[in-house]
């Protein structure tokens, strides 16, 4: 149990929890910013121009295949030093996932576009809407409801990984708990097992509550 009284000690929990913060700020700015990004992209995605098509391939293709750590090292250290910028981490971080999320989330959009059947699109002409009330009344709001319990398990995904960002030197809540049990490595040398069970649970319970409401939506949506 002396072990356990680690997480108590001073203000270790309050730490953690304004590490969790850390977490959620990054985290929530990249997924804004990813949605109005994302939604632009998966527009540009349906189109017929294969310039454009080509593009948005190379943009998917390259968050698919590389890893999230390596664009973090690229944008934090490559840019700072060949570019001169100063760069914090966080700003860096909210850069990466947003490259990330964007490019997940065009394509979400893109597919939820192309499933509306194409009957939809005539129908509207039919009816005399011009392109864009076309795009505002009929695809848009279709492919909202099919793109919503998609784009939320995007975001408990970009809240997990935004654990990476501690290797840049970001203080969230892993690297506070990495501090917590270095500090404590001579009074709880078992402290470890207790500390990461906190930035697990602490993880659990702010993706768990997401992660329930894509299962609700998919469930009231089907």
């Amino acid at each position: 149990m002396r072990d356990l009284a680690v997480l108590f000690k001073g203000n270790n929990l309050q730490r953690l929890l304004g590490g969790l913060g850390v977490t959620l700020e990054l985290s929530l700015a990249s997924v804004a910013l990813s949605i109005v990004l994302g939604l632009l992209a998966g527009v540009l995605m349906t189109l017929k121009n294969p310039v454009v098509r080509a593009a948005m391939r190379l943009w998917l293709e390259t968050v698919r295949i590389v890893p999230q750590l390596v664009l973090l090292f690229l944008v934090y250290f490559g840019m700072a030093k060949t570019f001169n910028l100063q760069l914090s981490g966080e700003a860096a971080a909210v850069i990466v996932f947003t490259f990330w999320g964007a490019g997940e989330m065009g394509d979400l959009v893109r597919g939820a576009i192309t499933s509306i059947p194409v009957h939809q699109r005539e129908s509207s002409a039919a009816l005399g809407l011009t392109r864009g009330q076309t795009w505002r009344y009929v695809l848009l709001p279709q492919a909202a409801r099919r793109l919503i319990p998609q784009a939320i398990n995007l975001t408990t995904r970009m809240i997990k990984t935004t654990s990476l960002v501690m290797l840049i030197g970001v203080v969230e809540v892993l690297k506070v708990g990495s501090q917590i049990i270095d500090a404590a490595r001579y009074d709880a040398p078992q402290g470890a097992v207790w500390v990461y069970g906190a930035v697990f649970f602490l993880y659990f319970f702010a993706c768990w509550p997401i992660s329930l409401a894509a299962g609700w939506l998919e469930k009231r949506w089907s």
